[in-house]
């Protein structure tokens, strides 16, 4: 991801125990290429409030931070649902896009499109 300016951390409530016999026993978790970091204190799954109280155990989350720490994406998936890698990749390049250019990407937008001016007067006109 060094090549989108982006940062991936796998971060859950398991042990580094648990992450290191997970990697080591998991075909799909063995080619993990970012660190996994362990959140047993909660502290990281309470912060951005994904933390199930009743298990805890944090939700299946995706959370995109931007450079300035403000929060840009928040997904939470059920727990039989896995994540879509393209559409988080293709949100990481509209992100980027966007600061880039100043322009905004319309539904379905992929590295290529042109972008869209958010013209806020004319909101509401035809």
């Amino acid at each position: 991801m060094k090549q989108q300016n982006a940062e991936v951390l796998g971060i859950s409530t398991d042990s580094v125990y648990a992450h290191k016999v997970f990697k080591e026993t998991s075909p799909s978790t063995g080619a993990v290429q970012y660190p996994l970091v362990s959140d047993r204190s909660h502290r990281i799954s309470k912060a951005y409030r994904v933390l199930d109280e009743n298990t805890g155990a944090a939700y299946r989350a995706t959370v995109i931070v931007n450079p300035s720490g403000v929060i840009v994406l928040k997904s939470v998936y059920p727990k039989e649902i896995g994540r879509n890698s393209y559409e988080l990749l293709r949100v990481i390049q509209a992100l980027n896009y966007e600061a880039k250019t100043k322009l905004g990407t319309p539904a379905n937008w992929v590295p290529g499109n042109s972008g869209i001016v958010s013209d806020t007067e004319n909101i509401g006109k035809v």
